[in-house]
This record gives C-alpha cells, sequence and structure tokens, in this order.
C-alpha cells in the first residue's frame, strides 16, 4: 500500500481510533511538559510561566497585549504571572517608546538560563521522538498540529517563520 492509499484511508477515522489519538495526546502531553515541569517546581512556578518565558523568549519586546492574545488567558491571570516573573528578575518590562502606555516584555540574562534549561528539555525529548519516528512521521505530524490550531493561532505561528 503506497503513502497515498495509506493517508486516504485515515480520512475515515472511527470513533474508537479518535479517541486513542485523544488519549495519545493526553499522554504526550504529560510526557512533554514533565521534564520542564520538574524544573519549574524548583522556582515555585507553573506551566503558565513557562509559556510566558517561552513567548517572551520567542518574540522580544513583545508586548502584554500580544502575549495576552497569543496565551488567551485574562488579564489578570497574566498580570499575576509576570510580577511574580518580574520580581523575581526573570524579565524585565519597558515602557513603549511610541505609545507609553505598552509595556514591552524581555527576558533578563537569569530569564535566558531558565528558557535554555526549560526548551533544552523539550527540545531532547521531541528529537529522539522524532528521530525514532522518521521524517515523513515528523512533516505528518506538524501537518496535524497545524491543522488542529484555531485558524487565527495558525496564521500567527506561519507568520512567526520557521
Amino acid at each position: 500500500m503506497g503513502s497515498g492509499q495509506r493517508g486516504e484511508s485515515l480520512l475515515f477515522l472511527t470513533d474508537e481510533q479518535l479517541r486513542k489519538g485523544i488519549e495519545l495526546m493526553f499522554f504526550a502531553y504529560k510526557g512533554f511538559t514533565s521534564d520542564p515541569d520538574r524544573i519549574l517546581e524548583d522556582y515555585g512556578y507553573g506551566r503558565a510561566h513557562h509559556r510566558a518565558i517561552h513567548f517572551i523568549h520567542r518574540a522580544p519586546g513583545t508586548t502584554v497585549n500580544n502575549l495576552l492574545s497569543i496565551l488567551g488567558v485574562t488579564k489578570q491571570s497574566l498580570n499575576r504571572v509576570l510580577r511574580t516573573l518580574i520580581e523575581d528578575g526573570m524579565i524585565e518590562s519597558r515602557v513603549g517608546t511610541r505609545d507609553k502606555r505598552e509595556r514591552h516584555l524581555y527576558l533578563t540574562e537569569k530569564g535566558s538560563i531558565l528558557e535554555t534549561k526549560l526548551s533544552e528539555a523539550q527540545q531532547q525529548r521531541m528529537r529522539s521522538a522524532f528521530r525514532a519516528a522518521g521524517p515523513e512521521a515528523v512533516s505528518g505530524f506538524r501537518q496535524v498540529l497545524e491543522e488542529m490550531m484555531d485558524p487565527e493561532m495558525r496564521r500567527h505561528f506561519r507568520s512567526t517563520g520557521d
């Protein structure tokens, strides 16, 4: 059976196959977050802190409003996370040069060190999984994940480049 035929047959998944896929996502997510969770625990941080650090690293100078949009959390929730990270010297908030109401976020050296620890743990797990699965699976996996995103998030993700 060629790969095209295999792909076509997957267009008609049973409910049980879909449930298994959902289960796989839950267990994969648990594995994907377990390494960073152990690191974050040493700092008294949770996954919200990790997500903020990740996206500030990916887009230095991002605004609080942009981060709110990406994370899809309440302003109150994000402010709690940012306040802790600022107090702990992980990120700094700078007043906008064009609009004084804007706050631009940057990782400090201390925050960059933590981001590196967190990302290296996840990269190691992903690299190992991708190697084991092979290049065709990696491409398919990425495509499936992109298709699961809401259209606005997909546009944002694609605009950040590879």
